[in-house]
């Protein structure tokens, strides 16, 4: 089977934590993902929930040097197009359908697929996805329900995202399945509006301190 998700293990172990990033103004994009790349955390996922989302992948791409840069909230086919055609690194998905998978398959960017059922789960491990968005974390479960899906499920690594935060990242980042965690906490609303980005800087520090943890 061909590999499906090329370079995504990679990209995942890169960090312990991917900030999920919502930018509504353009001028921060650079600035914030700067101060997140010289704090140690270099896997960026911008999401496409606003206007300024692909303006805003472009100018980090072009500009911040060490980012690897992808896409989230990607969920229809031509979403994918669109960000692979604009140099994304990965595309992040909170779910999964036939559309999506068939248009990762034509493509050479690895798409990270979201699950948060057992069945979900096996069937992307039959379509050849073993490296999975665990979506939404806190609501489907959280540290007991992945800590349970290790033993039935070994194949499957993931990125639980959703209700995660500085306190409990710990926790995910010690069960063996859990390759990294996603969150937004380190890039606060208020210390993006404010520009604050030694405030960003230091919460990606403190983060990326929590390399280790995980197996």
């Amino acid at each position: 089977m061909r590999d499906v998700q090329p370079n995504i293990e990679a990209i995942l172990r890169s960090a312990p934590v991917v900030p999920v990033m919502v930018i509504d103004d353009v001028a921060t994009a650079v600035p914030l993902a700067r101060a997140l790349v010289k704090g140690g955390l270099r896997v960026l996922e911008i999401t496409l929930r606003t206007a300024a989302a692909p303006e805003a992948i472009g100018r980090i791409i072009a500009e911040v040097e060490g980012a690897i840069v992808g896409a989230g909230t990607v969920r229809m086919p031509d979403q994918f197009d669109a960000v692979q055609g604009l140099g994304c690194a990965f595309a992040v998905s909170p779910g999964a359908t036939p559309g999506l998978m068939e248009a990762a398959r034509g493509g050479e960017m690895p798409l990270l697929p979201g699950a948060a059922t057992a069945s979900e789960i096996m069937l992307l491990l039959d379509q050849g996805y073993r490296y999975l968005k665990f979506f939404p974390a806190g609501p489907a479960g959280g540290v007991p329900y992945l800590k349970s899906l290790a033993s039935p499920l070994p194949q499957a690594r993931f990125c639980p995202t959703g209700g995660i935060d500085a306190a409990n990242a710990k926790d995910y980042l010690a069960l063996p399945n859990v390759l990294c965690v996603g969150g937004s906490w380190v890039a606060p609303a208020k210390a993006v509006k404010e520009g604050a980005w030694d405030e960003v800087e230091r919460l990606a520090r403190a983060a990326a301190g929590l390399a280790g943890t995980s197996p």
